[in-house]
């Protein structure tokens, strides 16, 4: 991998994305919108929000993410742009760290967004620092980058790539611990889960919410969620197509 192109990569994702209005408006607008939402669904049940929401702020930049970066991959491909990008002396590696690191630039202003906009405007309340769920959420975003882009060397349209929302995105909701906690699952769902770097995700946003510092649970949970996000970016490098067929 090559640093200056790697960024120069990035450079140019991150233009045509400032000039997409409503990527922009997706990635950054709606997620405060749908906090607001929460917050008027849970007025009254007072801890209730503050659980939920903090693991939404963790969860929305996951989803937008991957719905967003597998489609813009996928529209290089069959554009014909990636064809001629990789005739440069750009690597696919190099392609796709750019691509990583232009929507992690995005993903922190989401999370910055979404993060003042609960605890500032919705009065979020948790144990531990605003800045821990900020990371976290950041994170996520980036695994979600990273499977997107995984998922889009896999698919011919746009409407293949949604298909993999509920494939790839929506076992990891369910079985994350949103609805019912992990020890509670059948002991194959909970096996299921452990594979699930989105459960992880999940757990550190919990230490975040009921422990004042960050916790040796957090750390590895956070690892362990990077660690998925770069292996997926290299599976993505392995089976990357230079178009469409």
């Amino acid at each position: 991998m090559n640093p200056r192109i790697t960024l120069a990569t990035a450079a140019r994702a991150l233009r045509q994305l400032r000039h997409d209005r409503r990527t922009v408006g997706l990635l950054v607008v709606v997620p405060a919108l749908l906090l607001t939402l929460l917050y008027f669904m849970y007025e009254n049940a007072g801890p209730t929000f503050d659980r939920i929401a903090l693991i939404m702020l963790g969860v929305f930049p996951f989803v937008t993410m991957f719905l967003v970066t597998s489609i813009a991959m996928l529209r290089e491909r069959t554009t014909g742009t990636l064809e001629r990008l990789l005739t440069t002396p750009l690597g696919k590696v190099d392609l796709l760290f750019g691509y990583g690191i232009a929507f992690s630039l995005a993903a922190a202003v989401q999370a910055g967004v979404a993060v003042g906009t609960a605890y500032g405007l919705l009065g979020l309340d948790t144990v531990g620092s605003a800045w821990l769920v900020v990371l976290i959420a950041i994170l996520n975003a980036v695994l979600g980058v990273a499977l997107g882009l995984l998922c889009s060397a896999f698919a011919r349209t746009e409407f293949q790539a949604v298909q993999f929302l509920p494939v790839v995105v929506v076992p990891q909701l369910l079985l994350c611990g949103l609805f019912v906690p992990r020890g509670q699952m059948a002991g194959w769902l909970q096996v299921v889960s452990d594979a699930m770097p989105l459960s992880y995700a999940v757990e550190a946003l919990g230490q975040v919410g009921v422990h004042a510092a960050a916790t040796a649970t957090m750390w590895h949970d956070l690892l362990v969620v990077t660690g998925a996000a770069v292996a997926a970016l290299v599976l993505a490098a392995a089976t990357l197509r230079r178009r469409t067929p």
